[in-house]
């Protein structure tokens, strides 16, 4: 197809602009010409003197590449941060020879007429103080032209929000709809170009053709550069994108964190998408006398009919033990006298066929259990033999040790309660019975003399909706109140026909004045839209969640002193959690954005009884993704860090200061926000712009 003049120039433009990207690693001390204060220590990265053959070459047939530096340098992580774009049939070996290093590619490795760019990442350093020469590229091409359009993106996991650096993005032509099923590209063909995000997200993929690609970001978790489902999370655009049809953008090198970074001309959000596994009954197991493991391929298992000698039907318990319910465990709520050592089973069950077909599949089983005395038994059982001989010696009556109580439980709280929240128990085995009338709960009041005096308070026990084996109590709390809990003996009863010993436990409530208040006013979409929001503390850990959210006001009490930050989901199907993507069915995830102040901060802070009020609009939080919004959203990012880096250091200089210490041995120098960006932005779309 004959391209206009201003496709041409356009391209020209990126083009020059592709050269200063691939030469980079040459001029890399070009913004540090002076010896560095505190002494003669070399903090400067390798230069590159030479490159055999040189740098950019057509009708490539080489077989040895080396590159030259100014002194002897060291390769580190070549598996993780060295990859070539587009991967080659087998990766070149990378060896370090005198000053350089080589690169040997097989011979059938090439195609023709293919760009490649071999990517270094910060695979080379120098030898003495392992300064990383950031940014190298080698590219060439086995054709009479090399490819030399640029396309940038950012790359962001779907449900934190947060950048996901290190993170693959596979470029395919968009031809390949005429040769495989969309859904089938990622898995089954090479992608036509490679590139990677740096740590925030951002990513600049050069060399590619002035073509519709298809683009996925692939956080390749295991480093085989492949997708697998279940195990690397992925993302993909909605539509085609040709680097020669994207506005321009700008790029700078940000000197702080030693890489290339830009404006992103896409987005992209990161999902786990579901690995298909072919269902099956992979093991049958009997830890427990009372207890057998089902586990099978895939989770959800259809089963049709089960059957154990001497277990009637009624008297299994099912519980689902793994999160992906793909573990089954069954106990049999029956006396351990009638159960049989040796288990005869029957199951049917659905099972994926050749052609991945499910279809009613019978086993039987046989679980065998035995009786296995631990270490820790076997040493008591000894000294209590020991004991009562040493009684019959000495002509004295022996009195045995009482037993431990089997009966297992774990009381997930301490003295301190929420009184939003409720006292978690989790049992070892799953309860037959309750006998909740027994459970006694008492406020207790202490006078001035010291004397304490109970009122009975109102309790109530309920099961878990997700744990069978975990139930919850929960009274009429007050603020500031001590409460004594007694649960006598025998209230819980297991399917081992097990029960409890006395419980007793002392606790108090939080007191309100001690904690914030976060009131969440929200105005959603429409009426019916749901959502969940989801405060967060400074190190991530949700400190409340509340689900099927609608237009309203919501108030968050108990929050902690410090910093929160407040998730939302666009829970789009009402369904009370996040839904994942999937690739095969093209559904993008749903959305999770975090509530940012009009100054840019997402953290909020939060202080003793303070009332917090945030006011979320749902139109404005979730409106329809665009790269500008995307664009402000990491700009604005980036104010609020140079921000708290600039008070960190001069924070630490006025330290410095008090103790004496002169600002050059602290370390502790003003920033200014320039160079907090890494200087001035090189504007590649500005021309291109001007001739739109």
């Amino acid at each position: 197809m004959k391209q206009n003049k201003t496709t041409k120039i356009r391209m020209a433009v990126v083009r020059a602009a592709a050269a200063l990207f691939v030469c980079s690693g040459l001029f890399s001390r070009c913004a540090n010409t002076t010896t560095p204060l505190g002494g003669p220590k070399d903090s400067l990265p390798p230069v590159i003197t030479s490159m055999l053959p040189l740098q950019g070459q057509t009708k490539f047939t080489e077989k040895k590449i080396f590159i030259e530096f100014d002194e002897y340098v060291q390769l580190k992580d070549v598996g993780s941060e060295f990859f070539v774009s587009p991967a080659m049939k087998k990766k070149p070996t990378l060896t370090i020879r005198g000053r350089g290093v080589q690169i040997s590619i097989t011979d059938d490795s090439l195609k023709e007429n293919q760009t490649y760019a071999l990517n270094f990442g910060s695979a080379v350093r120098d030898n003495n103080e392992g300064n990383v020469l950031y940014g190298l590229r080698y590219v060439f091409s086995t054709g009479e032209s090399i490819d030399s359009m640029i396309m940038s993106g950012y790359v962001a996991d779907g449900q934190s929000g947060d950048s996901a650096g290190k993170t693959l993005l596979f470029f395919y032509d968009a031809l390949c709809d005429s040769i495989a099923d969309y859904d089938s590209i990622l898995f089954n063909i090479q992608p036509d170009a490679i590139a990677r995000s740096e740590n925030n997200g951002i990513f600049v993929a050069q060399n590619l053709k002035p073509i519709k690609y298809k683009v996925y970001a692939v956080q390749d978790k295991n480093k085989n550069g492949t997708y697998e489902p279940g195990v690397d999370k992925v993302g993909f655009m909605d539509e085609y994108v040709n680097p020669a049809e994207l506005p321009g953008f700008a790029y700078w090198v940000d000197s702080l964190r030693n890489y290339p970074t830009a404006d992103p001309q896409i987005y992209l959000r990161l999902f786990m998408d579901k690995e298909f596994k072919r269902q099956n009954l992979t093991a049958s197991e009997r830890p427990l006398q009372n207890k057998v493991i089902l586990r099978f391929g895939a989770p959800k298992p259809e089963i049709k009919s089960i059957w154990f000698d001497s277990i009637p039907n009624d008297s299994l318990v099912w519980e689902y033990t793994t999160k992906g319910k793909d573990t089954i465990a069954l106990w049999f709520n029956v006396s351990p006298g009638r159960i049989k050592d040796t288990l005869q089973g029957i199951i049917t069950y659905m099972k994926h066929d050749s052609l991945n077909v499910l279809q009613p599949e019978t086993d039987t089983l046989k679980l065998l259990w035995r009786y296995v005395e631990s270490k820790e038994e076997k040493k008591a059982r000894e000294e209590e033999e020991k004991a009562r001989k040493a009684a019959e010696q000495a002509g004295e009556e022996y009195i045995p040790k009482p037993k431990a109580n089997p009966f297992g439980f774990k009381v997930l709280s301490g003295n301190e309660i929420n009184p939003n929240k409720t006292i978690p128990i989790e049992f070892t085995m799953p309860l037959v019975s309750i006998d909740s009338t027994l459970i006694t709960l008492a406020a207790i009041e202490t006078d001035k003399e010291g004397n304490k005096t109970e009122t009975p308070v109102a309790v109530r026990i309920e099961q878990d909706t997700a744990n069978m084996r975990k139930w919850h109590i929960s009274g009429d709390w007050t603020s500031g109140g001590e409460y004594h809990l007694t649960i006598p003996a025998g209230v819980f009863v297991n399917v081992a026909r097990q029960a409890n010993d006395t419980l007793s436990a002392d606790f108090k409530i939080m007191e309100k004045d001690k904690y914030a208040k976060v009131i969440i006013n929200l105005t959603g979409k429409t009426p019916e839209s749901q959502y969940i929001l989801t405060l967060k503390d400074k190190s991530g850990n949700t400190i409340e969640e509340r689900r099927n959210v609608v237009t309203g006001q919501y108030t968050f009490e108990y929050v902690p002193e410090g910093e929160v930050t407040l998730r939302v989901t666009e829970d789009l199907n009402g369904n009370g959690m996040w839904d994942s993507g999937d690739v095969i069915a093209r559904r993008q995830p749903e959305r999770v954005e975090t509530y940012t102040s009009e100054a840019g901060d997402k953290a909020v802070p939060t202080r003793a009884n303070w009332e917090v009020t945030l006011t979320t609009d749902m139109n404005q939080m979730f409106a329809p993704i665009t790269i500008e919004n995307v664009i402000a959203k990491l700009e604005s990012a980036e104010r609020v860090r140079v921000s708290k880096l600039m008070e960190e250091r001069l924070r630490k200089a006025e330290e410095a200061k008090r103790r004496g210490e002169d600002e050059e041995n602290s370390g502790g120098g003003g920033l200014s926000i320039g160079g907090a960006l890494g200087g001035m932005k090189s504007k590649i779309g500005s021309v291109t712009n001007a001739i739109k």
